[in-house]
């Protein structure tokens, strides 16, 4: 179990407070190095004896030799940066195999939310999940744990203890029996993510988000249970331990023997005792040590996590959640800080009044100004200024003294001062260059085609990079873009004036300028526009124009009794149809007797199909014979009635008992629509005129 210390290095105080945990022995390095330590010391006592006691005069010479060797050459190995990297890299795995341990407190969260019902079948769901979560757990941890694999050896101890049962140990045993050698702690996931499956089928799980959302958590916890597996089965790489291994062992090797007290040596300090080469083997041997301690924190080690209880705590958390805690929560009560919306200071008790704490402030809250320091200082860098000196502004032309601000439209002049002088007249030229001295004292300025506010910068910069005023040549046509102002008396004062050749030209605005626009721009907006009203007609439409539609027994049929008498047009084509249809049933009847099979076919090729849509168009639409809108309705209505015809002789053909359609049916529907249309195109001509 892992030794917490957290409590007794919360203050420091004095001369530290890692100093009383210097005599803590379980966990502590003592209880790590003191067998190694022994034998290291045990070593030196015995080479040191059999120098002192055993070996003559030359055979000290000899030992002599080699003591100065080992010596020289034991600093050669580089045991600091070898065993300082391995350690931060198995401290670094040690706290990752802590985080990738899983918590199944998220998922029975979820799982009491969104899985709804009290009744048993309800709770029953909830435990399961949340048991399967659990055994999921416990069985990754037998397969990396000691401690954990000697609670549960087999199967049956889960059943034993309540994590599973006699049914689902049967499923483990099967699958064991055909597979055996992959794990099978994912298993009770499968079976988690089942049981939500059949909770959304039964409703209740009332959305797709939260079958979604448990379907995560339950594959995040089965990955996070595969990533302690993957530690345990892909450790820190053999070749790097056995280096730092043998680099400590072979260095403290050469230390027993380089460290030896020799008669020629000028120091007696270790002549009973070696001082810093115990210290040494200390501390390098702690090391190493640390690094084996921590390389599998989920062995049997003082500082190993407690796995044990992680497995109870887990379970007992678990259903806590899903079955005591499902659903309920305390009364809703108002708060003693309602009316207060919130409180000024949470109260303090005696002892903890010392420990009174200020707001934390920023690191500029201490700076104080002066009167002086705090005010406003004007801009002295002015536009101009950060222009070229062959690019100022000149003070024959004009002085923006009052306003502080100059203007400049200039480019790369590539050319000579005679083709810049012209490019400038031509670009002044398209443009009104009036000027007009301003009773605030400003002085004459060049109107151009985009009239801005001196105080506009981004209107300066749309006037500075404007293709008008460019003196490379690159702009050989300016295009003629802006509002012309027109003659205006109160511009009237305003006088023409050059640029002069080689200089930028400076660019000046005048307000009231902008206020004759805005003038004339309302002045504007009063004219007439058109309007709906007038447009369309008011009021209701005309009535419609007779139309015949022959009866079962050619009797004429009107739409509209209240309409006048006219459209003599309309009618007598209506009759030489009608007549065209009289010919045309007689055939019917004719093909109907000798076949008996109604074909529809005939009136694809008809008259009334070709001369009866073109008639009453021509009679309508005589004006606008051109008129492509009108010839595109009338294909469009031909080919829906085809479309309709065609629906009807696939009717007929299907079932040869149903009775033909009425010819005289299929002619009222094209009388009907070609009235329509007429109708349409009357009323159009009539709200032209």
């Amino acid at each position: 179990m892992t030794v917490s210390y957290t409590a007794e290095v919360a203050t420091c105080r004095g001369l530290g407070c890692f100093l009383k945990l210097l005599i803590r022995w379980r966990a502590s390095i003592y209880k790590l190095v003191w067998l190694d330590l022994t034998v290291f010391l045990s070593i030196y006592y015995i080479l040191s004896g059999i120098y002192r006691l055993l070996l003559n005069e030359s055979q000290k010479r000899i030992f002599e030799s080699v003591v100065a060797y080992c010596n020289d050459y034991s600093d050669l190995i580089p045991l600091s940066f070898v065993l300082g990297f391995y350690v931060s890299i198995v401290m670094t795995r040690w706290w990752s195999q802590y985080m990738a341990i899983p918590w199944p407190d998220s998922i029975a969260v979820f799982v009491s939310a969104t899985i709804h019902g009290n009744d048993e079948r309800g709770r029953l769901m909830r435990r399961t999940i949340v048991r399967y979560v659990c055994v999921c757990l416990t069985m990754v941890l037998t397969n990396v744990a000691p401690r954990v694999k000697k609670r549960f050896p087999t199967l049956e101890h889960f059943v034993e203890s309540g994590l599973l049962l006699e049914n689902e140990v049967t499923i483990f045993e099967s699958l064991n029996a055909k597979f055996p050698k992959p794990s099978k702690h994912w298993l009770p996931i499968v079976w988690a993510s089942s049981i939500v499956t059949r909770a959304r089928k039964e409703d209740r799980i009332r959305d797709d988000f939260a079958v979604k959302t448990l379907i995560d958590e339950l594959n995040k916890f089965r990955g996070m249970c595969g990533s302690i597996s993957h530690y345990d089965t892909i450790s820190v790489p053999l070749v790097y331990t056995q280096v730092v291994t043998l680099a400590v062992y072979t260095y403290f090797l050469t230390t027993v023997m380089g460290r030896q007290w020799v008669q020629n040596s000028n120091s007696t300090i270790d002549l009973y005792f070696p001082v810093f080469a115990t210290l040494q083997f200390f501390f390098y041997m702690g090391w190493l040590k640390v690094a084996e301690t921590l390389i599998n924190p989920f062995g049997e080690d003082d500082d190993d996590f407690e796995v044990n209880w992680l497995i109870d705590r887990n379970l007992q958390v678990s259903y806590l959640i899903v079955d005591e805690m499902h659903h309920e929560h305390p009364e809703l009560i108002r708060d003693q800080y309602w009316d207060e919306v919130f409180p000024t200071e949470l109260p303090y008790t005696a002892a903890s009044q010392p420990y009174r704490e200020e707001p934390p402030q920023p690191s500029t809250a201490g700076i104080q100004l002066s009167a002086a320091q705090l005010e406003l200082q004007p801009s002295s860098v002015k536009i101009d200024d950060m222009a070229p000196d062959d690019q100022k502004f000149r003070t024959d032309i004009a002085d923006d003294a009052v306003s502080g601000i100059h203007f400049i439209a200039s480019g790369k002049l590539s050319r000579s001062n005679t083709d810049s002088r012209e490019k400038l007249i031509r670009s002044a030229s398209r443009v009104s260059n009036r000027e007009r001295n301003l009773s605030g004292g400003s002085t004459p300025s060049n109107l151009g085609e985009s009239l801005t506010r001196v105080s506009s910068v981004t209107s300066v910069l749309k006037r500075l990079f404007s293709k008008d005023d460019r003196t490379d040549g690159n702009a050989t046509s300016a295009p003629k873009t802006g509002p012309k102002m027109a003659s205006m008396g109160s511009t009237a004062s305003l006088q023409t004036k050059q640029p002069a050749a080689g200089s930028s030209m400076r660019i000046g605005v005048i307000e009231e300028v902008d206020e004759q626009m805005t003038l004339t721009s309302l002045r504007q907006s009063n004219e007439s526009r058109p309007h709906v009203q007038s447009i369309f007609s008011q009021g209701p439409p005309p009535p419609s124009d007779p139309v015949d539609v022959p009866g079962t027994k050619y009797k004429r049929e009107t739409f509209s009794k209240s309409a006048p008498a006219r459209g003599g047009a309309l009618v007598s084509s209506t009759e030489s149809a009608r007549e065209r249809q009289n010919i045309l049933r007689k055939q019917e009847s004719v093909q109907s007797r000798t076949s008996g099979i109604f074909e529809p076919a005939s009136y694809s090729g008809s008259i009334i199909n070709d001369d009866l849509p073109s008639t009453a168009s021509s009679s309508c639409s005589s004006d606008n014979g051109d008129n492509e809108f009108t010839k595109l309705k009338i294909e469009r209505k031909e080919q829906r009635r085809n479309r309709r015809l065609a629906r009807s002789s696939a009717c007929l053909n299907g079932n040869e008992s149903r009775s033909p359609p009425d010819s005289e049916t299929l002619l009222l529907t094209e009388l009907a629509d070609a009235s329509r249309l007429c109708l349409r195109n009357r009323l159009y001509e009539g709200d032209k005129i």
